[in-house]
């Protein structure tokens, strides 16, 4: 089932400033910032600025420079904060089936204890 994207949940919200987050990176298009529920020493989230609900509505609506920019954004934070060396996995849920609760893409970053090998 499709969702309609919600202006109001509490990611768009970070984009307009409504909340506040501890930002650990942004440009134009991307922004990273601290999850509050941390699920490992490391746990951050990555969107995209637009409007996009799940994985496959950003990688069926985006045009080819936002996703590539997505995800050199995250290879680039990754990098910058040495957790390339560390090691780290990248997490998203697509649908409330498998645990998607808040409904505008996003990617987990995480990284240090609390992570288990799938």
């Amino acid at each position: 089932m499709v969702k309609e994207y919600d202006n109001n949940n509490p990611f768009a919200k970070i984009l307009r400033n409504e909340l506040s987050a501890k930002k650990i990176y942004e440009d134009d298009s991307v922004l990273c910032f601290e999850d509050l529920s941390k699920a490992a020493d490391i746990h951050w989230l990555v969107i995209p600025k637009g409007s996009y609900t799940s994985f496959d509505d950003f990688t069926s609506k985006a045009t080819s420079q936002e996703i590539s920019n997505f995800f050199q954004a995250i290879s680039k934070i990754t990098r910058e904060h040495g957790l390339n060396d560390k090691g780290y996995k990248l997490v998203t849920n697509n649908g409330s089936k498998v645990g998607q609760s808040v409904f505008h893409f996003h990617v987990h970053i995480l990284s240090g204890s609390g992570l288990h090998h799938l």
